[in-house]
């Protein structure tokens, strides 16, 4: 196919306009979702989001700054597949393979699956591809405030995202699902507790145990952990549980520290902490509606880059046990 692309006029986007050509077709991009049949809704792949979602490079300094630009879809003939299979093109430099590996970036990053765009869409992409994935970040790549922390991990409910920082240093970032409006997951300063492999959640209605993975505890009194489970590509949706990818669950699980316990410390229905586990931070607020990764107000959309607090400790702590460490370490906020 013969493609003809409009350039952008002052703040208008790209238009993606197929010219006349002999007619074929080509089956519409799978790759970022699959069917859960008893609820008939899709969700993503989180398989195929492994190919892309990796730790970041020890050479993060070297990663080169990353533009942004609209593209909108459209076809002639008002078909959804070929304006998509279009767009594929677009991006893939004439080459419709290298298109639909590439639209998996694009979809997480607008928070789209991609089988659900049609004609008039507007999706935003980036200006480079195929570079370390840390380098399309939404968090920053150095975090001063984390220089004395080994490990940091950070959630921000208005992109609906996680970081991981090792001494001020992004180590891995990836999206998730946090709580709902009736069970919001609370904003604040925690540290991670206890985890295990496999749980079964106590919301699970009768007969529909919904099963969790790479379970890692951070609220004890509200039973609040991060974990893999089935995402779709919107905003908050759990009961209070932050949801992640298979691929990230199981990073994190291996990553971060839990607590530990002694003879003296911090009394938990657990016994007694003697140190804390890694600190996590729960900041922003809840998104409107689907989170959105991009400031779109502009003649271009920006990255909307996380605002990191001064310092980890600026937040205030989640529970008795921040507190009790707080005023153990003299750092009450």
């Amino acid at each position: 196919m013969i493609i003809d692309v409009v350039a952008s006029v002052s703040h208008h986007p790209t238009i993606i306009r197929p010219m006349r050509t002999p007619r074929f077709f080509l089956l519409p991009l799978l790759a970022l979702f699959f069917v859960l049949p008893a609820r008939a809704q899709f969700y993503l792949n989180q398989g195929e989001l492994a190919e892309i979602m990796h730790e970041c490079t020890p050479e993060l300094e070297r990663l080169p700054a990353v533009h942004y630009s609209y593209k909108v879809l459209y076809n002639s003939r008002n078909n959804n597949v070929l304006a998509r299979n279009t767009f594929y093109k677009i991006i893939g430099e004439e080459d419709v393979s290298t298109g639909r590996s590439r639209s998996l970036l694009v979809g997480l990053l607008n928070r789209q699956l991609m089988h659900e765009v049609s004609i008039g869409d507007t999706l935003v992409v980036p200006d480079k591809w195929d570079l370390d994935f840390c380098a399309y970040s939404p968090f920053p790549r150095f975090y001063a405030g984390g220089l004395s922390f080994d490990k940091l991990f950070v959630i921000d409910k208005s992109i609906q995202a996680w970081a991981a920082y090792e001494s001020g240093r992004l180590a891995r970032w990836g999206i998730v699902n946090t709580g709902d409006p009736q069970h919001r997951t609370p904003n604040g300063r925690f540290n991670f507790n206890w985890k295990t492999e496999y749980r079964v959640s106590s919301h699970s209605p009768p007969g529909e145990p919904w099963e969790m993975y790479w379970v890692f505890n951070f609220v004890e009194s509200r039973g609040i952990h991060i974990h893999q489970y089935p995402m779709p590509s919107g905003g908050p949706m759990s009961h209070g549980c932050v949801r992640l990818v298979d691929e990230d669950a199981q990073w994190i699980y291996k990553w971060a520290d839990s607590w530990t316990m002694g003879s003296t410390g911090f009394r938990s229905g657990y016994g007694t902490v003697a140190k804390p586990g890694t600190t996590l931070i729960v900041i922003g607020d809840d998104p409107p509606g689907n989170p959105s990764t991009f400031e779109k107000n502009g003649r271009m959309p920006a990255l909307n880059m996380v605002q990191l607090p001064a310092h980890p400790y600026d937040i205030p702590a989640g529970t008795n046990q921040q507190e009790y460490f707080d005023r153990v370490r003299g750092t009450q906020p």
